[in-house]
């Protein structure tokens, strides 16, 4: 007893005696004393690493929380850029914003009574629009015909097999690689030509990787339902750009031998939707398909009247800007052709493209509120472990006040060990987010590879510090109000 009324009798004089004079640089409010302020900060930073290293599986548990959290930001912000990126890719890909369709739909109920009357599409809009549509700048009918196709004793069904004027390459974005593109004579005259894409040759007459060499069907003959065309064309093959690169990769690793060509392959199969519906389409000429088969209706019967039927009329405008009164015009011109019956629809690539950002949009705000939950149930975990630790450092605390620590330097201790287990755990979570996004491109389309961005990384990083700093604000300051006579009795 005698002793610790000693160590408090001394302890109370050295606190009431006078201290040092800080360095004018250095104001003693921050309790940063000494030659530089700059290595006195390094040195805390110094003490808060040691203090991990001492602990090192206890603080590993604690950084979990931030290392998942700022992974799953980034994987996050990864695959939504990757999903962007690849349904921007494809609304190019099927002719961009300046391009509308006008469909056939069933009569509205109050026009129900008028359903035998109905015109349906015709090559009658078509010239009515040509002629009114001064905003238009081109336009296609299309017929679309159910088909097989049948060549070298092997059968395809294409996922598009349509009658089009020659307008729908450009319409539809379409580049005639070998051969030429369907014309105007070929429609006129109702000639069995036909255009393929690469998915028709690949199942007829093989694809290059399973021939070793590049088949060119022109001048072949395919029958599509049994009635001989002779193809005139073939379309470039459509891919994305990742699809590319991975095609390029395992073309290098077939020559070379390798294994790791059947693990491309598999990759590469997960193909595009819009790409693979692309090469998976045969233009014919219009006037053959209604001369040779009839009016393929949407329901699949055939329809015969003096005008040709159409399934859809696809139509161009030479600016996104005039799209809207463009639509606008071909309304007003349809309203007077089919005498105020509404059995068509308009749909534009705008109502696709805004569909896009809506869904990234929200894909971005449900992601970055998981992840950023993730983070805060890591800052939780962050400052339970700090007030562990200062309770287990209470007697330290009080040895350090009563050499002349002030509060402020233990505040600023105790506060940079939390922000070094938060930044630590960030630079760790943004390593693991490239393990995580190099799984999440196994497992996505090809060409929504997720895209890892430089701004991503940066907000997950600053995000785990801010959490660092808000974490370890309660015990910072719970330990710069120990009483150091108290601090030093603790057991």
């Amino acid at each position: 007893m005698r002793g610790e009324s000693a160590l408090e009798t001394v302890l109370e004089e050295r606190s009431d005696s006078k201290r040092p004079e800080p360095s004018a640089a250095f104001p003693e409010k921050w309790g940063l004393q000494g030659p530089s302020a700059a290595a006195s900060l390094w040195i805390t930073i110094q003490a808060g690493f040691r203090e991990m290293w001492a602990h090192k599986f206890r603080s590993f548990l604690t950084m979990l929380g931030v290392i998942l959290g700022v992974s799953s930001l980034v994987a996050m912000a990864a695959l939504v850029k990757g999903m962007e990126n690849g349904a921007k890719e494809a609304l190019i890909a099927v002719g961009g914003l300046t391009k509308f369709r006008v469909e056939p739909q069933p009569l509205p109920v109050e026009q129900r009574h008028l359903a035998d009357q109905a015109p349906g599409l015709t090559l009658a809009d078509v010239r009515a629009l040509r002629a009114g549509g001064t905003l238009i700048e081109k336009i296609s009918p299309e017929l679309f015909l159910p088909a097989i196709l049948s060549a070298n004793g092997k059968r395809y069904r294409p996922f598009v097999c349509v009658g089009i004027w020659p307008a729908a390459a450009e319409l539809n974005e379409h580049v005639v690689q070998y051969g030429r593109m369907i014309n105007e004579l070929d429609d006129e005259l109702a000639r069995n030509v036909c255009v393929i894409g690469v998915a028709a040759r690949d199942a007829l007459w093989g694809s290059p990787e399973e021939t070793g060499k590049e088949i060119i069907p022109i001048g072949r003959t395919v029958y599509i339902n049994h009635l001989p065309f002779t193809v005139v064309g073939m379309f470039q093959r459509y891919e994305s750009s990742e699809e590319k690169r991975i095609r390029e990769e395992e073309a290098k690793a077939r020559r070379n031998g390798g294994s790791k060509a059947k693990g491309l392959s598999r990759r590469r199969r997960r193909r595009n939707f819009v790409f693979w519906l692309k090469n998976s389409t045969v233009y014919l000429p219009l006037n053959t398909v209604w001369m040779r088969f009839g009016a393929a209706k949407e329901g699949g019967g055939i329809q015969r009247s003096g005008e040709t039927p159409l399934t859809t009329l696809e139509l161009k405008v030479a600016s996104a800007d005039r799209l809207t009164d463009a639509v606008q015009q071909a309304q007003n011109i349809l309203a007077a052709t089919h005498k105020g019956m509404e059995d068509y629809f308009f749909r534009t690539q705008e109502e696709w493209a805004e569909k896009i950002d809506t869904f990234i949009r929200n894909a971005r705000l449900s992601g970055g509120l998981i992840a950023g939950i993730s983070l805060i149930v890591g800052g939780v975990g962050i400052m339970n472990i700090m007030l562990a630790s200062i309770t287990e450092r209470v007697r330290e605390i009080g040895i350090r006040k009563s050499v002349g620590a002030t509060n402020a330097a233990i505040f600023i201790q105790i506060l940079a060990e939390s922000v070094v287990l938060s930044a630590l755990g960030g630079l760790l979570g943004l390593a693991a987010a490239f393990g995580l996004v190099a799984l999440l491109a196994e497992a996505a389309p090809t060409g929504n590879a997720p895209v890892i961005t430089l701004w991503a990384m940066a907000v997950a990083f600053s995000f785990s510090a801010a959490v660092g700093v808000l974490a370890g604000l309660i015990p910072a300051f719970k330990a710069s109000r120990l009483d150091p006579i108290q601090a030093l009795r603790y057991e």
